[in-house]
């Protein structure tokens, strides 16, 4: 997810990804993973997904350890 720079601080990233996960709540799915960068410029947006209770966890699908990527999963 990336928010355009007109919008940084807005809470854009926020609401969107609180909408997904409250659809995804009443589409019934029991756990939301994600593949995000694990470069410092990727911490604001492992900060916002820590915020909405994701934590890290291992590659999923058919994801591999890479050492630019980290993982993160959250059970609804």
């Amino acid at each position: 997810m990336r928010t355009a720079p007109s919008h940084l601080g807005k809470g854009v990233a926020s609401h969107l990804l609180e909408y997904m996960l409250e659809e995804a709540k009443i589409r019934k799915y029991s756990r939301i993973s994600l593949e995000t960068g694990s470069y410092e410029a990727f911490k604001p947006a492992r900060n916002l997904y820590a915020k909405f209770g994701f934590t890290y966890c291992e590659p999923f699908s058919n994801y591999t350890n890479n050492p630019k990527s980290v993982y993160m999963a959250t059970y609804l």
